[in-house]
C-alpha cells in the first residue's frame, strides 16, 4: 500500500508524499510504487478541485459516492457539484507496469502535458501539472504557516 496508519484497529491507506514522473506520448502515467498495490484492481480518475486530477481507489470512490448521495436532491449546490464531478469520472485499471491512462478530456481539463506532479493527499493520490502544483504551493505556503486549530482542532 502507499503508506498505513491503522485507526480503530482497521488498515486505511492513507497516500503521502510526492513525485515527478512524466506522461508518455499516449497519455499514460506510470503510478508511483507506494501507490501501486493499493490501485491495483482499479481506480477513478475524476476532476478535482484546483484544475488538479484526483485519483481514488474503486473501494474509495465508492464511500465518495455515497456521500454525494446523501446530499438532497433539492440542494443545487450538491447536483451541481455531483455533475461536475461524477461527468467527469473514469474508471481505469493500471497494466503490469503500473502504467494509467489518462482520458484526454482529464489531461485537458487539468493543463496537463509531459511534466507532472502526483502528490499523496491522504484518502486519493491527485495529478498536477507541474508549473501549476508549484505555483499552487508556493501561493499556500503563507496560509499553511497561519493555519489555527480552528481550521484543524487538536492537531
Amino acid at each position: 500500500m502507499g503508506q498505513v496508519a491503522f485507526l480503530n484497529r482497521k488498515a486505511v491507506c492513507v497516500f503521502l508524499g510526492t513525485y515527478t514522473p512524466r506522461l508518455d506520448e499516449k497519455g499514460r502515467l506510470i503510478l508511483p510504487a507506494k501507490y501501486r498495490d493499493e490501485l491495483a484492481n482499479g481506480l477513478v480518475l475524476t476532476r478535482g478541485q484546483e484544475r488538479c486530477i484526483y485519483v481514488f481507489s474503486q473501494r474509495e470512490f465508492e464511500k465518495q459516492h455515497e456521500q454525494m448521495s446523501q446530499a438532497p436532491i433539492s440542494s443545487r449546490q450538491a447536483r451541481d457539484y455531483a455533475r461536475v464531478f461524477l461527468s467527469g469520472a473514469s474508471d481505469e485499471l493500471p497494466d503490469k507496469q503500473g502504467r494509467v491512462t489518462i482520458p484526454s478530456m482529464l489531461r485537458s481539463y487539468a493543463g496537463l502535458d509531459r511534466e507532472v506532479t502526483v502528490i499523496g493527499a491522504g484518502n486519493r493520490v491527485e495529478i498536477w501539472d507541474s508549473t501549476a502544483w508549484n505555483s499552487y504551493l508556493e501561493e499556500q505556503e503563507n496560509s499553511f504557516s497561519e493555519t489555527d486549530d480552528e481550521v484543524l482542532p487538536g492537531f
